[in-house]
């Protein structure tokens, strides 16, 4: 019988990490960052996006991401009218993958779990947050933003009580990398006990 986490959070706060520790544990990480990426390239997806935000944000036919998160995260209403976009195609490929998976144990890692209605998938869900300060450090080391372009990604997150109120499970991580190792163990133990 299949079991599918869900796993959520703010940007920054750290959920590639709780990600491959999930994997050491026998989870298919679906990382669905990435099937957004493979989705908003298919011809569909960017007729879809050019509707909402514009001919601009393609160049020869290739959409210019910089372009899409300049117009998608300015405030929180376009990113969800990104959302809104490229959520149902994404959820669409997200089942796709499971049904393909083979696996018993599947993470969802899903930076819009809720908005996307992929939480319906999942058996659990488990959000990650950190203080604002912390992640405005870690999201411009991490994809080398400005400090305006990481405020802007930051604002157009959802607050701690987002999470606090939806998710099963929360991880805080705002300390050292072993301690929401430990934390996020004693989770699954706790979770794949049941």
């Amino acid at each position: 019988m299949k079991y599918i986490l869900g796993l959520t959070g703010q940007t920054g706060a750290g959920k590639s990490l709780v990600s491959k520790v999930a994997e050491e544990y026998g989870f298919f990480v679906i990382d669905c960052d990435k099937v957004a990426h493979a989705v908003t390239e298919t011809e569909k997806v960017k007729k879809a996006l050019t509707a909402v935000f514009g001919a601009d944000i393609l160049e020869n036919g290739v959409l210019n991401r910089k372009k899409l998160a300049a117009a998608a995260f300015k405030d929180t209403q376009s990113t969800e009218l990104l959302n809104k976009t490229v959520l149902p195609f994404i959820v669409e490929e997200i089942n796709i993958l499971i049904g393909k998976s083979g696996k018993e144990r599947i993470l969802l890692d899903a930076p819009t779990l809720f908005e996307s209605g992929a939480d319906k998938l999942c058996d659990k869900t488990v959000g990650v947050i950190a203080d604002k300060d912390i992640r405005f450090k870690r999201i411009i080391i991490r994809d080398a933003l400005t400090e305006l372009q990481a405020l802007q990604r930051i604002n157009a997150g959802k607050p701690d009580e987002f999470y606090e109120n939806k998710c099963d499970y929360i991880l805080k991580n705002n300390g050292e990398q072993n301690e929401i190792i430990n934390n996020f163990e004693n989770m699954l133990k706790d979770i794949l006990g049941r």
